[in-house]
């Protein structure tokens, strides 16, 4: 039984979370180690190998079987109790198979935040009360802290912007964000390195991941191909024509899954300027290009939506909104238009607004809220 006051540390095995693991330990709480394994790196080599791509798995991933090693490694060093929980089987359900369905319906979806919003965080709070831990804590770049005279947990920027990770935590609840510590919210990653370095983590220096766990090369097309094999199935028929504004064709594609909306290359059209996907049309399999001025977009329309340092809006409030991850946040007015829907109008108009991707709101460095940006009719 653990102690009073345990703190769970999601151990991924980078740096980060390593870091905290340390840094808590040295204030002395009393915390256990937890990895989630979520996707076998080796799972679906030979169908790679069965398509003619390479079978060798790629280094620079999270959640790998290196990435799990180093986890157990950092945890025997700092003397800590260390559990891997198995949670594959939820995570093909809740993430893998959401992103394969989004993809073939011509959406450009977004795992890690499905992930966190759907698996990890629910995942890591079970595990923690099973072992009798109060709280738990993640490598995340983000803050957060209790408003008593609004009565909400408040989500908020970190101090090193250029890690900011809020993008991808709009869908935690008041309940998650009241038991999760954010340790690195104060810090700036040079920092976080001497702090690993300082009580002697040989993983000081790792690089940061830098590709999706159960995606090798970054490629989804190739992802698709091997999970499709891998069940004996072939993938569906999303093959149609590519078209201009005006509807006139310009050539046909192989599916709407290779298209996402602001892609230049590997359009398979000629043009005296570069083309761009402006909208993928699900019904009719056709995509449309265009020039770069059509990718501008002055609204949006986002739904399933979170709302986190505020309670839903009853009137038009001012916002800016990030469309990606690296999107500067751009200023907007935010209005509910229906159950669970809103409406953004640009101050000025935004490049490449991507159905199927995140849209999250701020006031200032706190998250408002988020959802997901909603294909418009007829688009």
């Amino acid at each position: 039984m653990s102690q009073q006051g345990t703190i769970a540390v999601a151990m991924s095995g980078g740096v980060d979370s390593s870091a905290v693991a340390a840094l808590l330990r040295a204030q002395g709480h009393p915390i256990v180690g937890l990895t989630l394994q979520l996707w076998n790196q080796r799972r679906l080599a030979a169908n790679y190998a069965g398509l003619g791509l390479p079978e060798t798995v790629p280094q620079g991933r999270c959640c790998s079987v290196d990435d799990v090693y180093d986890a157990r490694r950092v945890a025997e060093h700092l003397g800590i109790p260390y559990y891997l929980v198995n949670a594959q089987e939820r995570f093909e359900n809740e993430v893998v198979r959401p992103f394969v369905s989004e993809y073939l319906a011509g959406r450009t979806p977004i795992p890690c935040t499905l992930c966190n919003n759907h698996l990890k965080f629910d995942q890591l709070l079970l595990t923690a009360r099973q072992i009798g831990a109060e709280r738990i804590a993640t490598g995340h770049y983000a803050r957060n802290r209790y408003d008593p005279e609004r009565g909400r947990w408040i989500l908020s920027r970190p101090e090193d912007k250029s890690k900011d990770q809020t993008y991808f935590l709009f869908g935690l609840t008041q309940t998650q964000l009241s038991r999760t510590l954010f340790p690195l919210g104060e810090m700036c990653k040079p920092e976080v390195r001497s702090l690993a370095a300082d009580h002697g983590l040989e993983l000081a220096q790792k690089p940061d991941s830098q590709e999706i766990c159960f995606i090798p090369g970054g490629s989804y097309q190739n992802f698709l191909g091997a999970y499709f094999a891998e069940q004996g199935r072939e993938l569906p028929d999303t093959s149609g024509e590519l078209v201009n504004t005006s509807g006139q064709i310009l050539g046909h594609h192989s599916g709407i899954h290779t298209f996402t909306v602001g892609q230049r290359k590997g359009l398979g059209v000629s043009s005296p300027e570069p083309l761009y996907v402006l909208r993928i049309h699900p019904e009719s399999r056709q995509v449309a290009v265009g020039n770069d001025s059509e990718l501008l977009r002055s609204r949006l329309i986002a739904d399933r939506l979170n709302w986190v340092s505020i309670p839903e809006p009853t009137a038009p409030i001012r916002v800016s909104i990030k469309i990606r991850h690296r999107h500067e946040p751009a200023a907007a007015t935010l209005r509910v238009i229906g159950p669970d829907t809103v409406e953004a109008i640009f101050d000025q108009p935004q490049r490449a607004v991507t159905p199927g991707q995140s849209a999250v709101f701020y006031q200032g460095d706190e998250v408002a809220g988020g959802g997901w940006i909603k294909a418009e009719p007829g688009a």
